[in-house]
């Protein structure tokens, strides 16, 4: 079989002036069940409230590794039109927040309504750069991000971002130990899960920014090698000391 089948529509086409709804189909790579989720792109606000290929990923994986965010508190952060944190919801986390600027969420909505998780996910406007809300706990234990490194001024307002959700490391954690948590067992009390597609040369100062603060590992996936050639990567972030 073609190993390029789940990511046959990792770059749908995206009218730059329609709204549009798309069934986004999971697949797993272990036996044949499928996950099929709604969601109504909506261009108007902006690049983020359209499917872009990385959120196909990163919600791939959670598919296929559902005890990472199974009954554990998750924010979506940037999520756009909402994917990765409605497939989190699906997996039954505890409670999960999907977070972007406020013209995005009225798409969150619509899409959180579109597949009936109102019960398990708050939407809640969160600007990179600025305090977390007051909606959403101290404490997450799953952090995603899908897409999030395309505008460059953007950078350290993410990257501070990330470190005000991911306290410092106490002593008796090491940084340095990087395992891969697919099996659902998380060596770190909090998750990050990031995943990016490479598409310029800047996107170089935004991982020298991160750098500052943070180690990453690439996760391990039987469906990497698919996925990179599309020049996309998914990375476990661990806060450094």
């Amino acid at each position: 079989m073609d190993d390029s089948h789940w990511l046959s529509g990792i770059a749908p086409a995206q009218s730059a002036s329609k709204k549009e709804l798309t069934d986004v189909l999971l697949h797993s790579s272990s036996n044949d069940s499928s996950l099929s989720i709604r969601i109504a792109a909506d261009p108007s606000p902006g690049c983020g409230g359209i499917a872009w290929p990385a959120g196909q990923v990163l919600a791939n994986y959670l598919f296929n590794n559902p005890a990472i965010v199974a009954n554990r508190s998750v924010l979506d952060l940037g999520s756009g039109t909402g994917l990765v944190g409605l497939v989190a919801a699906y997996l039954n986390a505890r409670h999960v927040y999907l977070s972007d600027q406020a013209p995005l969420l009225d798409v969150m909505r619509t899409n959180v309504k579109l597949n009936d998780q109102s019960s398990r996910v708050s939407v809640i406007e969160y600007n990179w750069g600025e305090p977390k809300p007051d909606s959403m706990p101290e404490h997450i234990d799953v952090v995603l991000a899908a897409d999030c490194v395309y505008f460059e001024p953007a950078f350290p307002l993410l990257v501070s971002t990330l470190c005000d959700l991911i306290p410092l490391p106490s002593l008796s954690q090491s940084s340095s130990e990087l395992t891969d948590t697919s099996n659902g067992q998380p060596e770190e009390s909090q998750e990050v899960l990031f995943c990016y597609k490479k598409r310029r040369k800047a996107d170089k100062r935004f991982f020298a920014l991160l750098k500052k603060h943070f180690d990453w590992k690439q996760v391990e996936d039987p469906d990497y090698e698919t996925y990179n050639r599309e020049a996309i990567s998914l990375l476990r972030l661990v806060r450094r000391k």
